[in-house]
């Protein structure tokens, strides 16, 4: 299968913004071993700001831009360093491709895009994709990397997009204020009664929310993509997802 996986912020770090250790490399040793066993996988990670926030031993989130964007070109240096690491480790090769809106709105620019990374999954590359946002402001404003993942799946001709965030899938109510709220694990149509079970954002290192996600699933499934929802914590589960079990919440394409 070709599959594109997007790790949240909240998969890739602790609350501080620092960086968890121990989950990020058991995500890149388990990838790794997923490319091993055949598949091809592109990379759609968050967490630039997150990182320089950690790096720059800042305690809290700014909220203008241009502190944004300069925590971006701290924090995706930081990022791509640790990828490359890890990934080293295990004798695969990433690479690093940032867009903005305009790289995909685009035409021409699409096409660049689309053959760059067919070409680098050809030579056996992992593709790590992130938003540039150094440079463009949108998606620093929105936060919507979800959506970023499902633009990737579309344009890579993907079977499977994976959202590995903080929560376990869609659920039929907020599972942080209800208990009773019971995982869906199946989408076949995102109906309006779908969309009414949407939250606001996450957490708050990370801007993502379920709005965000069902948009993503939206996009894939008009495309014939799949896409799953699951928790970021355990990534095991990205084993069980590539055998084809049931883990968190999976739209069909």
């Amino acid at each position: 299968m070709r599959i594109v996986i997007k790790l949240g912020t909240s998969t890739l770090t602790h609350g501080t913004g620092k960086l968890n250790i121990r989950r990020v490399e058991l995500l890149c040793k388990v990838m790794s071993d997923l490319k091993n066993a055949g598949h091809e996988l592109v990379l759609v990670s968050s967490g630039a700001i997150a990182m320089g926030i950690g790096k720059l031993n800042m305690t809290r989130k700014p909220t203008d831009i241009p502190t944004k964007q300069a925590l971006a070109a701290v924090g995706q240096c930081e990022l791509m360093y640790i990828y490359d690491k890890l990934f080293s480790e295990y004798h695969h090769t990433v690479a690093q491709v940032l867009l903005t809106g305009t790289d995909v709105e685009d035409a021409h620019r699409r096409m660049n895009f689309q053959n760059t990374l067919f070409r680098l999954l050809d030579l056996g590359a992992l593709p790590v994709i992130n938003e540039n946002d150094t440079v463009a402001t949108a998606e620093i404003a929105v936060g919507d990397n979800d959506t970023l993942g499902a633009i990737v799946a579309v344009n890579a001709h993907a079977d499977l997009l994976v959202l590995m965030s903080d929560i376990e899938g869609l659920y039929t109510g907020d599972p942080r204020q209800n208990p009773s709220a019971e995982l869906i694990e199946e989408v076949r149509t995102i109906t309006p009664e779908i969309l009414a079970l949407a939250g606001d954002a996450g957490s708050e290192l990370g801007t993502g929310g379920m709005v965000t996600k069902l948009r993503a699933a939206q996009m894939c499934m008009d495309a014939g993509c799949d896409m799953i929802i699951t928790n970021g914590a355990r990534p095991e589960d990205l084993y069980k997802i590539a055998g084809g079990e049931r883990i968190g919440t999976r739209f069909f394409g």
